[in-house]
């Protein structure tokens, strides 16, 4: 009998290994060439089962389409840079609310554990400027002290973040994002003496140049690997990075238009982020009540005490109100946005009308002296270099790197001849032909669109077509920002 047993238990362990052997085969089979998918036998070519696009932390989608980008109304300030056009915009996904005190905390708690030993300026560099709150002529001094600290405050909309600093925000949080994908999918055990270059970072692990604790890893069908490997892009497994929204994403977000959509056609365009002139609710519970928080005249921030009407003197909670047709949250008022594009005045008149976006400065992954990947920083990030004018020189669509000033700042677009024409305009650093800050203007490279209105402004600036710029390095306490990422594959769940 026992050896009967044990005749059994073998035969049951040699049809388990034939199961597991026949698992690693797909049975899909290309259709160029006939040859069979993820067989560890014929090569192991590797082929992702094909999903959606999970939903990243704190996003909701935003199903893209076609609007009229533009003011919705005439500008008291006779500044004709906004011009009504209409444009495409891709599928992509948005933070239901602003970036609050809380998450950047949770930032630069990070910064502090990985870097604050060795390299002390980063984490300084990430810190928001709090003096931002300071008036000359009001007792703001309080706020300096507790508007980022205070537990009191941990919900609202973080402030004195400038547009690079933003930036970085979102490219950690891709990093963060996608280090918890692979915890949560078993590749990868989180690993608490991250230190320094020796952190997760998504670009560094798809190069090859992060391991950190491996758990289970990923199975390498390829006969000539090692058995595990590293999670490719390919594997579907890792997400696109958080980003800012394009001005044109941000727009077509806060008008929130799908509510106003019927058989192709929007019936009834927007002046706000809600239908009507008005900037009260009609909600019969809190009838009257402000639908964003604005400054509604002279020296009325917040109402009358007893029958406060928006309820909020300063920035409110990132929640607050009622959010638009796509469930966005304080897309007019509370606080102003940075996005992603450098401001010019003529720009509706250049940009694409797909994807509409200016801004672009085409980089390269920096290569070493054999042609290889460079090895990563010291805070463990791969190395990025422009794109060489060789480079573009064959190309229709680009023919150099730097494309902010194209058709609109560059030397192409003057009217004055220049004795070294060809010279002049392989300069990236050309801006000053037409703008020349402090004499003519007041725009330079490093101006970036700011929109919708905050806690300060009054209620024009809360139309989503209005423009404002701000230099990329200075912060204010009326500016803050949310992060987007590109919708990958069908513009709709469930390819439809």
């Amino acid at each position: 009998m026992l050896k009967f047993n044990k005749l059994v238990l073998a035969l049951l362990g040699l049809a388990s290994v034939a199961v597991l052997a026949s698992s690693c085969k797909s049975n899909e089979r290309s259709k160029a060439t006939g040859w069979e998918y993820n067989n560890p036998e014929n090569g192991g070519f590797e082929v992702a089962k094909a999903t959606e696009q999970i939903t990243g932390p704190g996003l909701v989608l935003v199903e893209g389409g076609t609007f009229t980008m533009g003011a919705t109304e005439e500008t008291p300030f006779y500044e004709w840079d906004n011009q009504p056009r209409k444009v495409t915009v891709s599928s992509f996904y948005m933070d239901q609310t602003e970036v609050s005190n809380l998450d950047y905390r949770e930032y630069i708690f990070w910064l502090n554990r990985i870097y604050g030993e060795d390299y002390p300026g980063v984490v300084q560099k990430a810190l928001p400027d709090t003096l931002v709150w300071r008036d000359r002529l009001a007792y703001n001094e309080p706020l300096v002290q507790t508007y980022f600290r205070h537990p009191s405050y941990q919900h609202y909309p973080v402030v004195g973040v400038n547009w690079v600093q933003a930036n970085d925000y979102a490219s950690w949080r891709t990093d963060r994002v996608n280090e918890n994908l692979l915890i949560q999918a078993g590749i990868l055990d989180f690993d608490p003496d991250q230190k320094d270059e020796n952190n997760f970072n998504t670009a560094a692990y798809l190069a090859g140049q992060y391991e950190g604790l491996v758990n289970k890893g990923k199975a390498d069908l390829n006969p000539n690997g090692t058995g595990v490997r590293n999670v490719r892009f390919e594997d579907g497994i890792l997400l696109p990075n958080y980003r800012l929204p394009t001005e044109a994403e941000w727009e077509y977000a806060a008008l929130g238009l799908i509510g106003n959509t019927l058989y192709n056609r929007v019936v009834e365009r927007r002046e706000y982020p809600w239908n009507g002139q008005t900037l009260r609710t009609d909600d019969r519970k809190y009838y009257g009540s402000f639908v964003t928080n604005f400054k509604r005249s002279e020296g009325d921030y917040m109402g009358v005490a007893g029958n406060l009407n928006d309820g909020a003197s300063i920035p409110a909670p990132v929640g607050s109100y009622w959010p638009n047709d796509y469930g966005l949250y304080n897309m007019a008022g509370n606080v102003s946005e940075w996005v992603l594009d450098v401001y010019r005045p003529m720009t509706f008149e250049y940009v694409s009308d797909f994807n509409p976006y200016r801004g672009n400065v085409f980089k390269n992954v920096k290569k070493d002296v054999g042609g290889g990947l460079a090895e990563k920083d010291s805070l463990g990030r791969l190395q990025y270099v422009n794109v060489t004018p060789e480079e573009a020189a064959k190309r229709k669509n680009y023919r150099r790197a730097n494309n902010i000033n194209y058709r609109d700042g560059d030397y192409e677009s003057t009217i004055q001849v220049q004795a070294d024409w060809t010279n002049q305009i392989n300069n990236a650093n050309s801006t000053n032909m037409m703008y020349e800050y402090g004499v003519t203007s007041l725009i330079t490279d490093h101006s970036r669109v700011v929109k919708g209105g905050s806690w300060e402004d009054p209620a024009y600036f809360l139309s989503p077509g209005i423009r404002r710029y701000l230099d990329e390095n200075e912060a204010s306490s009326t500016v803050g920002f949310r992060c987007a990422m590109i919708r990958v594959g069908s513009p709709v769940p469930g390819g439809k």
